[in-house]
């Protein structure tokens, strides 16, 4: 045990705090900017009802939907008589009028205008 000590007092090394540099001062800027803006992100998400109008200006406007069919709560192939291909050309078309793309495990389950308004409203990346 006491040449444990000895040697122990012999090998310690003084530890002096030092101040903070400018590179880690700027990393923690860039944190806290970082964290800011994915609030940001998290708190954009667009109206509802705009999100509603946008959709049904886009479904009524497919070349093979009659316009005065479409309504909120539409779906693709019973009432608006679209296949699965159109189903996936509206999906694309929304995916360009709100300026991201939609994952296609999610596409997938869109075959209305509702689920379209109600995925489209509760993702922070559409524009």
């Amino acid at each position: 045990m006491a040449a444990r000590n000895a040697l122990l007092k012999h090998l310690r090394v003084n530890v002096q705090a030092r101040k903070a540099t400018p590179f880690a001062f700027s990393l923690n800027n860039l944190f806290r900017r970082h964290l800011s803006s994915q609030e940001e992100v998290r708190g954009s998400f667009l109206d509802k009802s705009e999100v509603a109008d946008r959709v049904i200006t886009v479904v009524k406007n497919f070349q093979k939907v009659d316009p005065s069919k479409v309504t909120p709560n539409a779906n693709f192939q019973s009432d608006l008589g679209l296949d699965s291909l159109d189903t996936v050309e509206i999906v694309m078309a929304l995916e360009e009028e709100f300026g991201f793309e939609i994952p296609d495990n999610e596409a997938d389950k869109i075959n209305n205008i509702s689920l379209a308004v109600d995925f489209i409203a509760s993702h922070p990346q559409a524009k």
